[in-house]
């Protein structure tokens, strides 16, 4: 079974991304001041079964620069990359772009080329490993929810962490035009 994850706020300046199973909650979270020359996420693994999970280490910390521009990527193993390294763009006529996950696969992010679906991830192969979803118009307001969420192949859940950050990442170039 897929993991499901319901985007609480679906904004880019902070979300809880909790599986409707309980089998995973990633907390996306801003960490810098408002009067910075920058601003960081980070994104936690805040799943009830971890302990001390509660912000205790950032697996993935997105550092956006001034004026929103794109900055670095950095993974709790110490390994930094700029984003626009990270997650590179495959087509100018799409929203198209690539990122090397930790398993060493190629990972294709495709805005809105399926329906229902606004981000569409597949592996090398073209297998769907995950997507994003909004809220569908005229769907009622859930209370607590936005009503959009990240599904994930269970076979790729390990890989939650990653494919949240560069969603985020993508979102935030689609949101300010990057």
């Amino acid at each position: 079974m897929p993991l499901f994850l319901e985007d609480k706020t679906g904004k880019l300046t902070g979300s809880e991304f909790v599986d409707i199973h309980d089998r995973l909650s990633l907390t996306y979270r801003r960490s810098t001041e408002r009067n910075s020359s920058h601003t960081a996420y980070m994104i936690y693994n805040t799943s009830a079964h971890i302990p001390n999970s509660t912000y205790a280490q950032a697996l993935i910390a997105l550092d956006f620069g001034p004026g929103h521009a794109l900055g670095t990527i950095s993974f709790s193993s110490h390994r930094c990359i700029p984003m626009k390294n990270y997650l590179v763009r495959q087509s100018t006529h799409r929203q198209t772009y690539k990122f090397i996950g930790p398993d060493s696969q190629e990972y294709v992010w495709s805005w809105r080329s399926q329906a229902n679906q606004e981000w569409t991830c597949t592996n090398s192969s073209g297998y769907l490993v995950a997507y994003y979803s909004l809220k569908i118009a005229g769907e009622p307001h859930y209370q607590g929810s936005s009503g959009c969420s990240l599904t994930i192949d269970e076979s790729f859940g390990h890989l939650a962490p990653e494919f949240l950050a560069s969603l985020m990442i993508l979102r935030h170039i689609s949101e300010y035009n990057l």
